[in-house]
């Protein structure tokens, strides 16, 4: 079975030959490992054309990645204590309102990166792997524009600004995915973390009236095109999962260790593909490669069904020691449904 073949029938749970594998390898464990990561992954067969892309060299780093402080596009100014993790947001181009007549939005092109960046973006039509592109934010986007403080205020106690912020971020956000649009791609990826260990970073209420809109519009031009809709988020956000199914998402990148493998098996198994993430507070760095491919086991059979629904996948950071990462992929290229 072909890479494009079996991770749509993954998705659509018709039976794949066995589950299809991602990467999520961050740039810092890319950095730290080197020739011996490379080794890894040379005898694992991704199937989102990770090994057509070139390494990013470092000097290429976005904002975000890159060492140091740096502004991105936006105007956010970024500070990256760890080259190759995320850094933070510490300048806000609307931190101030008033600053809003003189903001500009950036000019994004779209489609077929040169380099590996996120996931692994490839796009055009092929068998050997399945085509992905995009890394789409709202509530991220607008907390590096405004400030998470005064953000989640202005959720709170809303200002005309806050509205107009939302609905020029949809426009951008809408042009920007015709971008996208424009070229073959099985499926956009779509990003925004909103839980905290322990709850909605808003209330679900508030999530409904205020964000649930913005994802509709954006959903049904990508689902309207033919192309499947994948979302990442981090947290607790079992709340929203429903809203999420409703709204067309076909794979969902969450925190299952996090909301907990036995809620999500009883009420989301089967009803949509995830694309997992394995337990990157414990088990990943802390465990041994055995209790790595216990959990890994644990985590495709509550997630998953005979028929599919799982992408493996388990992000690897600088923290992740080699002999778990191996383990991992061991796990992932001997696991059937």
């Amino acid at each position: 079975m072909n890479s494009r073949e079996r991770v749509k029938r993954a998705i659509t749970f018709q039976r794949p030959d066995r589950a299809p594998i991602s990467h999520a390898i961050l740039p810092a464990a890319q950095i730290k490992y080197g020739a011996a990561l490379a080794e890894v992954l040379a005898e694992v067969h991704e199937d989102f054309g990770w090994h057509l892309l070139p390494d990013m060299p470092r000097a290429d780093f976005p904002p975000l990645y890159k060492g140091g402080r740096h502004r991105d596009d936006f105007g956010v100014l970024w500070d990256v204590e760890d080259e190759g993790i995320c850094g933070i947001p510490i300048e806000w181009p609307l931190e101030e309102w008033e600053n809003y007549p003189a903001f500009t939005w950036p000019e994004f092109g779209a489609g077929p990166p040169k380099t590996r960046l996120y996931s692994g973006h490839m796009a055009g039509f092929s068998e050997d792997y399945y085509t992905r592109g995009a890394w789409i934010t709202t509530f991220e986007t607008m907390q590096q524009l405004r400030g998470m403080e005064n953000l989640l205020v202005d959720l709170v106690y809303p200002e005309t600004e806050i509205y107009r912020l939302r609905d020029d971020l949809l426009a951008f956000n809408l042009a920007w995915i015709d971008k996208w649009l424009q070229y073959e791609y099985d499926g956009l990826h779509f990003a925004d973390d909103w839980g905290s260990q322990t709850s909605l970073l808003i209330s679900p209420e508030r999530w409904r009236e205020f964000y649930k809109p913005m994802y509709r519009a954006m959903f049904e031009k990508v689902t309207a095109a033919g192309v499947d809709v994948h979302f990442h988020s981090d947290g607790y956000i079992v709340e929203i999962i429903p809203d999420l199914i409703d709204m067309g998402v076909t794979v969902l990148n969450c925190q299952a260790a996090v909301i907990g493998y036995d809620v999500l098996r009883r009420e989301f198994a089967g009803k949509l593909c995830f694309r997992t993430d394995l337990d990157r507070q414990n088990v990943m760095p802390f465990g041994t490669p055995e209790q790595v491919r216990a959990h890994i086991r644990d985590v495709f059979a509550h997630l998953g069904t005979p028929d599919g629904g799982i992408i493996a996948c388990g992000e690897i950071g600088p923290d992740t020691p080699l002999e778990n990462i191996r383990a991992m992929y061991e796990t992932f290229m001997t696991y059937t449904y």
